[in-house]
């Protein structure tokens, strides 16, 4: 059969286009195979059925394929000799009368005839009559889509909504008097049917935007229908922004129906992947403080879900005032509290201020040194990826919690925990709670080694002692942001109050008291060697140009800080030198450096560098 398939295609020829042909049509009717000829079919060959050719000459006998019979082999052969003759001798519009046509009426580019191969010829449909079948069909589609929507309860009040919707949604296109006509025809049509339409992707945009532009007796009146409901709005894919809309957009009457929903399902909400992250928004922003304590407190355990606080006095969720009124729950409480922890720590979500506040307490409990104690920061650590840590450091009690695991564990966690910073700890210096982790780390690390080459070098951009213009220009932000500002000035300035804010000086003081047990190394030592790794570069750039330092208050204390807290030294030297140089210089072309020289600020500045330190109140010196 392979050599049959050879001589066919060799003896294929194209014919010539300029030769008229005569073209046969031979319509063939289908013919119905009898049941027992099909099964004779299947029973002959074990593929698939194949549809035989429909012309007898061309059917295989033995094994249900058709292929090419010997006479049509012979007349593919005859008309390929005869078209080779009729290029040789140049005729035109002639056919010779003993060549004998195939049947096939159709012939593709090979030369090879549909019947040859044995296939059926296709038949297909113009394409104007594909058009507008498929037209048809799309309309049929449209039709029953609209009839399926139509048949919906409350489907056209929906479709009129969103027809104002589309309309109020672009903001900028829409004057303020249209827009209040159609916040009024929007609240005709939802008022009293608001629950029929929070459940659904697209409805419920709709009474989203409609809090968005509404005034507040119209908020008040969606909060009041929407009562009761807003524990399964919450647990909703599509429901729960419209919870988030109420408490931004509302008054404290809103908050009040929404939050005391949630008492007693906590611990169910905390494990929902919908529900948690709307819990854990309210928790942070929407909350008051006894509200935050009673979800917070229902983490204790069940017993604290199911009853309310019966004590006097405002609800506190502190768990050792707890503990001490009640020292027999202890046990119960540390071990329910862990699973939860644990719990959100192995599903990946560790990013709720609920979990760190938590957490916090489970710390802030356990005895140090312990078995607890350890497993905790085993928790910590246990994270691969890292994430747990790094969400705990941009948190007020995440960030105390990671510095408390910094101060309890020994040297090894505490190189593992800082391990985990890598790359985090610009970011870190910028963020109001995140800078505490560097502090912390400054003071209870005794290795002043690792701990220059792994900070130092992300706070300035380089492990150089020289800065280029770009990294110049990233010190001078730094120094004179609030919070960025403080990992740079604390090791020259220690404890200041004029530096530190009041949570920063709480949380140093409880770490200097735990590190007295926990760290070896004496902290003047300690910090001697820091200073050493981190005063050259500073004092380089402020001696090549102090002028962009000068022109804020921040830059002004910077520059004091430094020169009076850095070892003596010809680096020290010379940055006194550009100050005084440009104080004594009258050729000042830059209108800001007078300016900046005439300040307050640039005036203590000279004063403390002068007098050479701060004024004593106590000493009078």
């Amino acid at each position: 059969m392979a050599g049959l398939k050879r001589k066919v295609q060799e003896s294929s020829v194209p014919q010539k286009s300029n030769i008229r042909k005569k073209k046969q049509k031979q319509e063939t009717k289908p013919t119905l195979k009898t049941k027992g000829s099909a099964t004779n079919l299947e029973t002959e060959t074990d593929s698939d059925p194949i549809v035989e050719s429909e012309t007898p000459e061309f059917s295989g006998e033995d094994d249900g394929v058709s292929w090419p019979s010997e006479d049509d082999v012979e007349l593919n052969s005859n008309q390929a000799r005869f078209n080779e003759e009729e290029d040789e001798a140049g005729f035109q519009d002639q056919e010779p009368a003993n060549v004998t046509r195939p049947k096939s009426s159709t012939t593709d580019p090979k030369g090879l005839s549909s019947k040859t191969c044995g296939l059926r010829t296709p038949h297909f449909d113009s394409t104007d009559s594909i058009q507008a079948s498929s037209k048809e069909s799309h309309a049929k589609q449209k039709a029953l889509a609209q009839e399926r929507r139509a048949s919906k309860p409350n489907a056209d009040p929906i479709a009129r909504s969103k027809k104002l919707w589309e309309r109020l949604r672009r903001k900028s296109h829409v004057p303020l008097a249209e827009r209040k006509k159609l916040v009024a025809e929007l609240f005709d049509i939802v008022t009293g049917h608001v629950k029929d339409f929070v459940l659904k992707h697209d409805s419920v945009r709709v009474i989203q935007t409609a809090i968005k532009y509404a005034n507040l007796d119209q908020r008040r009146m969606i909060a009041r229908e929407l009562k009761g409901e807003y524990r399964g709005l919450a647990e909703s894919r599509y429901a729960k922004f419209l919870v988030g809309k109420l408490l931004v957009h509302g008054d404290k009457e809103a908050r009040d129906l929404i939050v005391p929903e949630f008492y007693g399902h906590v611990r169910r909400m905390i494990k929902h992947p919908e529900a948690s992250w709307i819990l854990d928004d309210i928790y942070r922003g929407a909350a008051t403080t006894e509200q935050k304590a009673i979800l917070l407190r229902e983490w204790y355990g069940a017993e604290f879900s199911i009853f309310k606080h019966e004590g006097k006095g405002p609800v506190s969720a502190d768990l050792k005032s707890i503990l001490l009124e009640h020292p027999e729950k202890r046990k119960p409480v540390m071990h329910a509290l862990h699973e939860m922890i644990n719990l959100l720590v192995q599903k990946k979500t560790t990013g709720f201020t609920m979990l760190h506040d938590a957490m916090l307490q489970y710390l802030l409990n356990v005895t140090p040194g312990s078995t607890e104690m350890t497993d905790f920061i085993e928790l910590l650590k246990g994270d691969e990826e890292g994430d747990l840590l790094k969400n705990l450091a941009f948190t007020k009690p995440g960030a105390r919690v990671v510095c408390l695991a910094l101060a309890y564990g020994n040297a090894k966690d505490r190189k593992q925990i800082l391990r985990v910073y890598k790359n985090t700890f610009s970011a870190m210096a910028y963020d109001a709670n995140g800078h505490q982790v560097i502090l912390a780390a400054y003071d209870v690390i005794d290795d002043t080694v690792l701990l220059p080459k792994t900070i130092f070098p992300e706070l300035l951009g380089t492990s150089s002692v020289d800065l280029d213009d770009n990294q110049r220009q990233a010190l001078i932000a730094a120094v004179t942001d609030l919070n960025a500002r403080i990992p740079f000035l604390y090791l020259f300035a220690g404890k200041a109050k004029a530096i530190l804010p009041t949570e920063d000086l709480d949380m140093l003081s409880t770490i200097h008291a735990i590190r007295t047990s926990t760290s070896k190394k004496d902290p003047a030592a300690r910090r001697r060697e820091l200073l050493a790794h981190l005063s050259p570069p500073l004092l380089r750039c402020i001696a090549a140009d102090p002028a962009p330092f000068i022109r804020s208050s921040f830059g002004c204390q910077f520059v004091t800080e430094v020169l009076l807290g850095a070892p003596a030294g010809e680096l020290r030297t010379e940055a006194l030198q550009s100050i005084i140089a440009l104080v004594t210089t009258t050729e000042n072309t830059d209108d800001n450096v007078t300016e900046a020289l005439d300040a307050p600020s640039a005036g203590k500045m000279l004063k403390t560098l002068v007098q050479g330190g701060r004024f004593n109140t106590k000493t009078q010196k």
